[in-house]
């Protein structure tokens, strides 16, 4: 096992001109688990190819515990990768898929089969042993995939938006798994995907990436309490939060009849964020949303709806389909097309920089 550190490692991919990664200082501890999440063309995937040796690094450096890989090649990296796809040999078996790697190193073909059945014993895949891969759900493929990266047994894994191939259901059970097999095994793992909920559930620290440059990095729980700025603020949680511009006057932003105390250098305007279980109903000094669709899930109801007041926008304001939302009283659900009136809970208030989105001090 060991730790992973990338030294302002920057990636240009030829013809651009803009970093797909932009020097990136990041140290993944011995034994964690770390997500790399953002959106599309975040520079994620980049950073784990780089981390891998499968792009090169045009400046900075990484390290794999105390050893510089910056211009070593993937094999001699002592990496296993596993991949979106699953990339398994469709002529043999899970165990000669799992035992491949092994083989072409020269591993004697006892250690390779023992190594082979204490993965397979790990990943419930003991039955599944002398099947093709056609004879497998995706999900069992998946597994095959993860236990041909195990019988390597290297000092740090990465995973590839593995589960994207897996439908709804299967993904929330493989995840788990992923996670409770990684912290048995403590091998240092770096995962990417652009599933927040997954980062979210599966990794001890998360980090946050948009445009090539590094957001925020930490524990699932304070990228959720604190984030660094509004962008993080917007793409964490589920449902997302509300980002909206309030006019500040008189040391106050306003949402309608609702007043916040604002920092002395929030300008005159303030993006004011507040998650949907943040909200509270109320029937004076709120502000009014016109409901348009209620979720029913259950054990909660949320709320979709557009400001009355026209003097409030969305934080972004190229989304044309922003909304206010607004978790409920599942038991209560107010109707499509009537107005419901919100106060937010003070203590569940963010304050943002309108202009460049970065965190501000609440009074």
């Amino acid at each position: 096992m060991a730790s992973v550190v990338f030294k302002d490692a920057t990636r240009i991919y030829p013809g651009t001109t803009a970093p797909a990664v932009d020097k990136l200082n990041l140290t993944v501890n011995d034994g964690e688990f770390l997500v790399l999440v953002g959106p599309s063309g975040c520079g994620k995937s980049t950073s784990l190819r780089m981390l891998a040796g499968l792009e090169e690094i045009d400046n900075g450096a990484i390290f794999i515990g105390d050893r510089d890989v910056t211009n070593v090649a993937p094999k001699d990296r002592d990496i296993a990768m596993v991949f979106q796809s699953y990339a398994l040999y469709p002529h043999m078996t899970v165990a000669e898929n799992m035992g491949f790697a092994l083989k072409i190193a020269g591993v004697a073909k006892e250690e390779r089969e023992r190594r082979v059945r204490e993965a397979a014993k790990l990943l419930d895949l003991e039955p599944y042993l002398e099947r093709k891969p056609k004879a497998l759900s995706g999900g069992q493929r998946q597994r095959v995939a993860m236990g041909r990266a195990i019988v390597r047994e290297p000092q740090v894994f990465l995973m590839d938006e593995p589960l994207s191939n897996l439908d709804a259901k299967l993904r929330v059970a493989t995840r788990t798994q992923i996670a409770a097999l990684q912290r048995r095994l403590g091998i240092t793992t770096v995962y990417v995907t652009h599933d927040q909920v997954e980062a979210m559930t599966m990794g001890d620290r998360v980090a946050v990436l948009k445009d090539g440059l590094l957001q925020q990095v930490d524990t699932p729980r304070n990228l959720y309490d604190n984030p660094a700025n509004a962008f993080v603020a917007g793409f964490i949680g589920s449902p997302a939060m509300n980002l909206l511009i309030a006019p500040v006057s008189g040391g106050k932003a306003k949402l309608g009849n609702y007043e916040l105390s604002v920092p002395a250098n929030a300008g005159s305007s303030v993006t004011v964020g507040i998650r949907p279980e943040g909200f509270t109903p109320t029937t004076s000094n709120g502000f009014d949303v016109i409901v348009e669709v209620v979720e029913e899930l259950g054990a909660d109801a949320y709320v979709y709806g557009k400001p009355v007041d026209p003097a409030l926008k969305f934080a972004n304001s190229g989304d044309e389909g922003a909304q206010v939302i607004v978790r409920w009283d599942p038991k209560n659900p107010p109707k499509p097309g009537s107005t419901i009136s919100v106060a937010a809970n003070p203590t569940a208030v963010h304050l943002f920089n309108a202009a460049d989105g970065e965190r501000l001090d609440k009074k």
